[in-house]
């Protein structure tokens, strides 16, 4: 049986996810030769590990409880209390000291993989530090790969070493399958995408009629937003993936090359105005402009797109309109969708659709990228 021993950062939605599926799969993955051994699940200040990190990973029953005890809100030091098998649980920088000393540990021995499900920037000095022992990184964080092009060359020096699927589509092969483009020498000239479930949504359901307000307002209770709608109609998430298959294409950019198109202006932007005050009264500004700009759309035969457009040094984030027949025209709901145009792919672009959000799948997506590294592993 070959172990894969996994260190786990973030224990929000897709974490707590990616842990279910690990003690949910373990019949399968025995079939396939391997099984996970989950040596540290930490939150944004506390590590639990195992007594002996060499002998012994987290129980499957921990496992669970930290499931439990991360989605009613608590910290994990809460474990004390609940836990069960042998473990510790450091706090601060001390979860910190340990999660570098288990790389130490294990990085050039046994091998490890750092999973990153955080929504942070803070984790970047962690993964170099397990690039620099050996390890193996997996990322559903899309923060550090759009840090510095210093840390994002030193994340990729070992391509067999990374593994960054759920960072652009979810669990869709978007990655994947630039990588084999690339790597057949087949030069990629333009990638078009809605990479915004949210977006995608909203701009389908303008297509309706609704105006933006309107449609804004029930994705967020449908919990189709974040819990401020203005992260999602900035347009960031979005620049974010493209700056991810940007760099992925060779292209030595950074944010602020990128050209992005937010849906409300400066003076909506948090800080300036409250969450309420915006989906109560700002919002409703935006709808007229939307409003002519869906039907200017409609009588070119064309619909609305929130997409990211990367063709030659450009990048560029924003409202398209593309043609109803289309693969993006016919696009409905929140799937994700990505068109690549290559010398292969001129005349008929390979297309990449499906579920492109939802903690189930991006877990699913994290958890493929850890196997597909067990040739790593002794």
């Amino acid at each position: 049986m070959k172990k894969i021993s996994v260190i786990l950062m973030g224990c929000g939605g897709v974490g707590r996810q990616l842990l279910q599926h690990i003690v949910s799969f373990r019949s399968l993955h025995a079939k396939m030769g391997v099984h996970l051994r989950v040596v540290g699940v930490s939150d944004s200040k506390s590590l639990a590990v195992p007594v002996d990190v060499l002998k012994e990973g987290l129980d499957d029953d921990l496992l669970s409880e930290v499931c439990s005890i991360k989605s009613a809100g608590s910290a994990l030091t809460t474990l004390g209390a609940l836990g069960k098998g042998e473990y510790r649980v450091f706090n601060g920088s001390e979860s910190i000291r340990e999660t570098e000393e288990i790389a130490q540990l294990l990085g050039k021995s046994t091998g490890l993989v750092v999973v990153d499900c955080s929504a942070s920037s803070e984790t970047v000095e962690i993964l170099m530090k397990a690039v620099d022992l050996g390890c193996c990184v997996v990322l559903a964080n899309k923060k550090p790969l759009t840090s510095t092009l210093e840390h994002y060359d030193k994340l990729v020096l070992d391509p067999r070493r990374i593994r960054h699927e759920s960072t652009v589509g979810a669990g869709l092969p978007v990655i994947a399958s630039m990588n084999r483009i690339i790597s057949s020498g087949d030069p990629v000239h333009s990638i078009v995408g809605s990479l915004s479930g949210t977006l995608g949504y909203v701009m389908s359901e303008l297509e309706d009629g609704r105006p933006l307000s309107q449609v804004v307002r029930a994705a967020k209770t449908l919990g189709y937003t974040e819990p401020d709608p203005r992260d999602d109609l900035s347009g960031m998430d979005v620049a974010r993936k493209a700056l991810i298959l940007a760099r992925l294409l060779g292209k030595r950019i950074v944010m602020d090359s990128i050209k992005i198109e937010s849906l409300y202006p400066e003076e909506m932007r948090p800080g300036v105005m409250t969450v309420d005050d915006f989906l109560q009264n700002g919002i409703a500004k935006l709808d007229q402009n939307i409003e002519e700009r869906v039907k200017r759309a409609s009588s070119n035969g064309c619909v609305l797109r929130y997409v990211c457009m990367i063709e030659g040094s450009s990048v560029q984030v924003g409202i398209r309109e593309v043609t109803k027949d289309s693969p993006l025209g016919r696009l409905r709901g929140s799937d994700n969708i990505v068109e690549i145009r290559s010398r292969c792919y001129k005349e008929q672009p390979l297309v990449i659709q499906g579920a492109g959000a939802g903690n189930d799948t991006t877990a699913a997506g994290v958890l493929a990228d850890i196997i597909d590294m067990q040739d790593l592993f002794p």
